[in-house]
């Protein structure tokens, strides 16, 4: 019987009366969107990110979305991102028009290398024909990018940052959280991130008001918000109100109410992941091309736990033998493939990207992997002789 990839049965077992009575709560209340559960869990979440506001929203791709949006991003525009990412970091940029640039990352902790961001900047500068305006840093599975050096150089060349740490949530640096650097830190609540849901979900944390006024008008069809009513008088619900085009990007209250559930344990549920990665490490030393290598500084929320293989592939066949699951983030780099092999690239190209692609591969990590369980994997990993 193979052993689960992420445990999320065994977080519910420990935390499901909690869940259960939060949701009775919701159904016995009647409101189900946008009711008071949604407005205390971003109250929540902005405290543990070290934000003064969060956003809530109805997946972690809208959260890219709404501060683009609000920001006017748009047509001409230029957006630099990984290309060794999930699809949802590049995919919105075309959805208000603007062109992504794909930049190279680092080799150690595959995150947004600085010096090719700078490169990337100068190269779409000198062409002329795009505007740099954003920058996209994700924090890959779990931990932080280089943020001071990311919002140096966005400091100098007018800028604004965007954190996706839609499987970073909860990392720091120097015990800081990604917004102490960038003008937005987005998130995602999919099931399987270290902080999720039971459906869809995402966030945006911002210091900024206006800011957070915009994206609210946004993530409901546009709704009139309070800097659209000065010296006007509407008696009516705003959300009739429409005072610019928006999308339907809600978070639903029983799902806010979950995850007001979650969030009370996810501190401990860091440390958790923290032992689990350290037994991993001391395990697997020797046996790997590389295990993970986090940034100076820097605490992981372990979204991933990705070592480097020489027969990556045939590692993961004699695993599967075993009864162990892995899995592979990310196996085709984003701009290889069709929707973004046109997009530019950033000066050098993407080696490290391309090679990353061939070698990584994920092993089982969630909080509540029994030690024997873990024991059994390092073993198997360093009996293999592919």
């Amino acid at each position: 019987m193979s052993m689960p990839f992420i445990d999320l049965a065994a977080q519910q077992r420990r935390i499901r009366d909690k869940i259960d009575a939060a949701i009775a709560k919701v159904l016995d209340s009647g409101a189900y969107v946008m009711g008071p559960q949604v407005r205390e869990f971003e109250g929540r979440l902005a405290e543990f990110g070290q934000a003064k506001l969060a956003l809530s929203c109805g997946n972690g791709t809208d959260a890219i979305a709404l501060p683009l949006m609000a920001w006017g991003v748009g047509p001409g525009d230029a957006v630099f991102c990984p290309s060794f990412t999930f699809a949802a970091t590049p995919e919105v940029v075309p959805w208000v028009g603007a062109t992504p640039v794909f930049v190279d990352v680092l080799p150690d902790t595959f995150n947004l290398d600085p010096a090719r961001l700078e490169a990337a900047i100068a190269g779409i500068k000198a062409e002329g024909k795009l505007v740099p305006k954003v920058v996209i840093a994700v924090d890959l599975f779990g931990q932080p990018a280089d943020y001071p050096a990311i919002r140096a150089i966005c400091d100098r060349e007018g800028l604004k940052l965007i954190s996706d740490s839609a499987q970073g949530f909860g990392c720091t640096l120097g015990g800081k959280h990604p917004l102490h650097w960038a003008d937005v830190a987005t998130t995602s609540f999919f099931p399987a991130k270290p902080l999720g849901c039971y459906g869809d979900g995402g966030a945006v944390l911002t210091n900024d008001q206006e800011l957070w006024d915009l994206m609210d008008s946004y993530r409901v069809h546009g709704k009139a918000v309070a800097p659209d009513l000065v010296g006007r008088t509407f008696d009516h619900d705003t959300k009739y109100l429409n005072t610019r085009i928006g999308m339907n990007s809600r978070l639903d209250t029983i799902q806010a109410a979950i995850l007001i559930e979650k969030l009370a344990i996810f501190a401990e549920e860091i440390a958790l992941r923290q032992g689990v990665a350290d037994r991993y490490a001391e395990g697997l030393e020797g046996a790997v091309i590389a295990t993970p290598k986090v940034i100076d500084g820097g605490v992981s929320v372990w979204a991933q736990y990705v070592i480097e293989h020489e027969n990556r592939d045939g590692l993961a066949t004699h695993l599967k033998t075993q009864g162990i699951p892995t899995a592979v983030y990310y196996p085709v780099p984003m701009h290889v493939q069709a929707p973004y092999a046109d997009f530019p690239r950033g000066a050098g190209g993407l080696p490290v990207t391309e090679a990353k692609a061939e070698t990584v591969l994920a092993l089982p990590m969630h909080p509540y992997l029994a030690e024997d369980d873990q024991k059994a994997i390092i073993e198997a990993i360093r009996a293999f002789n592919g």
